[in-house]
């Protein structure tokens, strides 16, 4: 996972002074190849406590081990040439604002891969193989994926169930068991409806898998196993659109994942796309 990729994935979660690190980071990332950590903190304008304080909350054991990873980060992502992209505008011609949503979601989906390590996906696999029951909770543009996902895994043969209406999620989640799994999907990490679904279920022992946000949110806090997604931060018009981007990647991988390992999915699945093969022919 490159360093300018869990800048931007903690960014809501940072202090005042870390903020002001992250931005001057992100705007000038290759600035920090000439500066010492008080130098860095002069120009940012706070201690130099701060920056190593900001370093090791990125994961690094100082600023020297920050900095070879954002340089690191830089070589291997072209991200300078990635930020000339900017923003769509309410001005943009349509070549223009498709080239810009384009490279949005490219973009996206690849932070979103750095950001999920294999040993998390593998785990998350296995966990929903072995569970009796699945809920798959979420709301608003959430929903949608939830939808998605809960169909996939149906035709894997998994007892998978979603629904759209808050109050059902929770009233299933009632009836969960130490045998049963929630799959939660939320962006923020903190939707109250989904948070309310996740504390149900982890009453009756249930386990949980989180796709959220990278860093600690309400909902991650509880769960399991935690997966990651990563919308656009400096373009919120777009930020629903990248966010679903970003969760169906997680949901399509799962769902491969899932089919490469079940040798039992793989033949119900064949079952299934037996009879829409016969529907297509009547």
């Amino acid at each position: 996972m490159s360093a300018l990729t869990k800048i931007k994935a903690l960014q809501s979660t940072l202090t005042s002074n870390e903020a002001k690190l992250a931005a001057f980071t992100l705007a000038s990332p290759r600035a920090l190849r000439e500066l010492s950590s008080s130098q860095l903190a002069k120009q940012v304008g706070v201690s130099q406590s701060s920056v190593v304080k900001f370093a090791q909350k990125l994961g690094y054991k100082g600023y020297p081990a920050f900095k070879l990873a954002l340089l690191d980060a830089i070589n291997k992502s072209h991200y300078a040439a990635e930020r000339l992209h900017g923003e769509i505008t309410i001005d943009d011609a349509l070549p223009a604002m498709a080239d810009k949503l384009l490279a949005g979601k490219i973009k996206v989906l690849q932070e979103t891969r750095s950001l999920n390590e294999h040993i998390q996906v593998e785990q998350a696999v296995q966990a929903l193989l072995q569970a009796k029951r699945i809920l798959i909770t979420g709301v608003g543009g959430s929903s949608i994926v939830c939808a998605d996902f809960c169909y996939k895994l149906r035709k894997l043969g998994l007892h998978a169930q979603h629904d759209s209406d808050s109050h059902v999620q929770l009233a299933v989640a009632a009836t969960l068991s130490e045998h049963d799994l929630v799959f939660a999907i939320s962006e923020s990490g903190a939707t109250k409806e989904v948070l309310r679904v996740v504390k149900e279920s982890r009453r009756h022992g249930s386990r949980v898998i989180a796709l959220t946000h990278y860093g600690k949110t309400p909902i991650s806090q509880y769960a399991d196993m935690v997966l990651f997604s990563i919308a656009e931060a400096d373009s919120m018009r777009l930020s629903s659109i990248h966010a679903r981007t970003a969760q169906n990647w997680v949901i399509d991988l799962l769902f491969i994942a899932l089919i490469q390992a079940s040798e039992q999915g793989r033949s119900i699945l064949a079952l299934t796309n037996k009879a829409f093969a016969r529907m297509r022919q009547n």
